[in-house]
């Protein structure tokens, strides 16, 4: 088949701009053609602000591109992982207008929150879940800390919600998880064009072993991360296992500080994804204290590729991932003592944390690898064609979970 990738590049490379990379060669290695189209956000640096904001709203140089480029290659489909904000909405129109499906991945919440996160003050923020015009977070200046800035977004968001945009311009949706599902669907989008569909693991980097049995923690240092929660348990408790901490942020120098003053916190800064999945394979467990509903965070699927548990905040998507007393631990997000509680439980007993270990893996063969993805990612395509016809497929099975049959042999062995 041949497939149009449509991504607009952000300035900091993050998980979006990886999972487009990693689908883009899927589908290559599988023999599909891939002709992509994308866009960078340094281009912004260039552009004034009303020339930006009129971007968001509509591209007419992205349309214009778009429609030639699928009239020369006749792609049956195209596949736009982020088009904001410079490749805009225009490109859901281009594809129709020259007769290609639409498949959009929401890896995040941006088009039911402007900040894209259902965030605010360091608290899950749903006030615009619903809403034509996402009052709230203008009056809060929720974008870049900007009103300014907040209402061009929400204006773009409202104005194709009005035109229709999102409901007849897109075949189907790619979804990270059912919480994420759940919101869109809550928000107002048709539940038959949403399909979940999670990210995945290439190469597999097979199962460690966890012998080193220090705690680690990876991601962006910031706010809502939960980096504060990690400082604060591993501060106050020396008695936990040694912690690793490996990333960079906002809140580097606060890392920084903790390290020097507590000899079982080491932070190891940005590393290379290979170092990662080493530090991953050795450690006995992840840790994972967000407080925010997260997408679905790339972080714990390698952890269950390593078959590395995962202690997690109970919170959105981390839930779903992490199977309370088979595959790691719940804890309240931004609750010091339930991490606390968490980390003992798990350090505590190393005969079940071998058998999370074994789960972890387990799940990751279910769910997570290239081979399961790109199954799923064809029956995504082949229901977005059906619907780009007017034929409306039958929903997609949903992402397999584990059966109790399945969570009781794993706890007795």
């Amino acid at each position: 088949m041949k497939i149009l990738v449509c991504h607009n590049y952000y300035q900091q490379r993050g998980g979006e701009d990886q999972v487009f990379a990693d689908e883009a060669a899927l589908l290559t290695d599988r023999g599909h053609e891939v002709i992509p189209y994308t866009l960078h956000n340094d281009a912004i640096d260039a552009m004034g602000r009303l020339k930006v904001a009129a971007r968001t709203m509509w591209n007419r140089q992205s349309y214009r591109e778009l429609r030639a480029l699928i009239r020369r290659e006749r792609p049956r489909l195209m596949h736009c992982t982020n088009t904001f904000p410079l490749i805009s909405p225009a490109a859901y129109h281009a594809a129709k207008a020259e007769g290609a499906a639409v498949v959009q991945s929401l890896h995040n919440y941006r088009l039911i929150c402007p900040k894209a996160v259902l965030m605010r003050d360091n608290r899950v923020c749903e006030d615009c879940l619903g809403k034509l015009v996402a009052w709230p977070a203008i009056r809060h200046g929720c974008y870049r800390e900007s009103r300014a800035a907040t209402t061009v977004l929400a204006g773009m968001l409202a104005a194709h919600r009005l035109w229709g945009t999102y409901r007849h311009r897109v075949d189907r949706y790619i979804v990270l998880t059912e919480f994420a599902r759940q919101k869109f669907i809550e928000a107002g989008f048709p539940a038959n064009r949403l399909a979940v569909k999670p990210n995945f693991v290439a190469p597999d980097p097979g199962p460690g072993d966890g012998a080193c049995g220090y705690a680690l923690f990876v991601g962006r240092l910031s706010q809502e991360k939960g980096v504060e929660t990690l400082l604060s348990a591993w501060t106050s408790r020396p008695e936990l296992p040694p912690l690793k901490i490996v990333g960079d942020g906002p809140l580097a120098d606060r890392v920084r500080d903790a390290a020097a003053v507590s000899p079982h916190i080491d932070w190891l800064g940005a590393r290379s994804c290979k170092d990662v999945q080493q530090l991953m394979g050795n450690a006995a467990f992840l840790v994972f204290p967000s407080i925010w509903y997260e997408g679905l965070p790339k972080t714990i699927i390698e952890a269950f590729s390593r078959g590395t548990p995962v202690v997690a905040s109970r919170l959105g998507s981390m839930s779903e991932l992490v199977e309370h007393n088979r595959t790691g631990l719940l804890f309240e997000a931004g609750n010091v003592a339930a991490m606390v509680q968490a980390v003992r439980e798990i350090a505590a007993h190393p005969a079940r944390l071998s058998a999370m270990r074994r789960a972890a893996r387990q799940r990751f063969e279910a769910q997570f690898t290239a081979e399961t993805n790109y199954e799923r990612l064809m029956m995504i395509y082949a229901a977005a064609l059906s619907a780009h016809h007017g034929i409306e497929a039958n929903p997609l099975p949903a992402v397999p979970q584990c059966t109790r049959q399945e969570n009781v042999m794993e706890r007795a062995s």
